[in-house]
C-alpha cells in the first residue's frame, strides 16, 4: 500500500504591526473606471484632493524618516511593533497614492509643480532639528488624523465621490486613525516639549501651507473646466464653505498645542472597529483588493 505524505501547511507569518492592530494591509486597488472629476463631479475640489494624493508620498517618506531617527531609543516591545505598523502602512500608502497619482497623470492632470512645491517645504523642514522634525510630523499625523475621521464620519463626502475612488481615500483614512499616535509616542520618548511642537506647527504651516495653495491654483487655472467661477465657486463652498469638509476640520487643529495633548485623548477607537467591519469584514467592501488577509487578520478585525 502506497501512503501520500501531506505536508502540514505553513504557518502564515504575522507583521509585527497586525499584533498590535497596525496592520500593514496589502492593497490592490483598481480605479481604472472611475470618472474624469471624482467629487461631486467638480473640477475644483476633485484637484484638491489630486493635489493632496500627489503630497502623500513626498510626505509619508517625511514622517517614517523623522520617526526612524528615533527608533534607536525605544525600548519597549509593543512600541517597537507599532512602529513597524506605522512604517508599513505608509509605505503601502505611498505606493497605492503613486498609483493613483499615474491615472491623474494619465488623464491629463500634470502634477509636477504640486510634487516640486511639496518636496520644496519638506525640504524647509529637514533643517530643522531631528526633534523638532519628529514634532512636525506629530503635528501633521494630527492634521491627516482630523481629515481621516471627518472622511468616515460624513455620509455626505461618501456620496459625492466616484464609487471606485472612494474606497482608497476611506481605506487610507482608517489605517491614519489606526496608526495617529505613534509618532507622538516616539516624539514623548525624545523629549515632547510644548514650545517645541508650538515652533514646528508653526514651521510646518509657514513652509507648507502657501505650497498647497499655490499648488491648487496652478492646477485649477491649467484645467480647462475649472476655468468657470462657477466650477470654482462650488468647490471652494464644498471644501471651505461653512459646512465644507476642511472647514469642519480646522478648529480642532490647535488642540495640538495643549500642554498635555496626546492622539489617543480623542478617542477613535469605536469608529475604527465599525469601518474595520463594514471594510474587511465577512461581506466587507474591500476584500476583493485586500492580498496579504490571512496574514492580519488575526488581530486586524478588533
Amino acid at each position: 500500500m502506497t501512503h501520500t505524505i501531506v505536508e502540514p501547511k505553513a504557518a502564515v507569518r504575522q507583521p509585527a504591526g497586525a499584533r498590535v492592530g497596525i496592520p500593514p494591509r496589502q492593497m490592490d486597488f483598481s480605479m481604472d473606471q472611475t470618472r474624469q472629476y471624482f467629487y461631486d463631479d467638480n473640477a475644483t475640489a476633485t484637484l484638491f484632493f489630486a493635489m493632496l494624493s500627489s503630497w502623500f508620498p513626498p510626505g509619508e517618506h517625511f514622517f517614517m524618516e523623522s520617526v526612524r531617527n528615533f527608533r534607536d531609543i525605544v525600548k519597549d516591545v509593543t512600541l517597537k511593533d507599532q512602529i513597524s505598523g506605522f512604517m508599513g502602512q505608509e509605505a503601502i500608502h505611498s505606493r497605492e497614492h503613486d498609483k493613483l497619482n499615474g491615472l491623474f497623470e494619465q488623464r491629463g492632470i500634470d502634477l509636477r509643480l504640486p510634487i516640486a512645491a511639496v518636496k520644496t517645504g519638506l525640504g524647509a523642514l529637514e533643517y530643522l532639528p531631528k526633534s523638532t522634525r519628529l514634532a512636525a510630523t506629530t503635528f501633521m499625523e494630527h492634521f491627516t488624523a482630523l481629515l481621516a475621521e471627518q472622511l468616515l464620519e460624513d455620509p455626505d463626502f461618501a456620496r459625492k465621490a466616484d464609487p471606485e475612488m472612494i474606497k482608497l481615500w476611506q481605506w487610507h483614512a482608517l489605517e491614519e486613525l489606526e496608526h495617529k499616535a505613534v509618532a507622538y509616542d516616539v516624539y514623548e520618548l525624545a523629549g515632547n516639549s510644548q514650545a517645541e511642537r508650538v515652533v514646528a506647527a508653526a514651521a510646518v504651516i509657514v513652509a507648507l501651507v502657501p505650497a498647497a495653495f499655490f499648488s491648487w491654483a496652478w492646477l485649477v487655472a491649467h484645467e480647462g473646466k475649472a476655468a468657470g467661477l462657477k466650477d470654482i465657486g462650488q468647490g471652494l463652498t464644498l471644501l471651505f464653505g461653512s459646512n465644507g469638509f476642511v472647514t469642519k476640520v480646522l478648529p480642532k487643529l490647535p488642540i495640538f498645542l495643549r500642554k498635555h495633548f496626546h492622539p489617543a485623548k480623542h478617542d477613535s477607537k469605536a469608529l475604527e472597529a465599525k469601518w474595520r467591519r463594514i471594510m474587511f469584514g465577512d461581506d466587507g467592501f474591500l476584500n476583493d483588493y485586500f492580498r496579504n488577509r490571512a496574514a492580519v487578520m488575526p488581530t486586524g478585525m478588533h
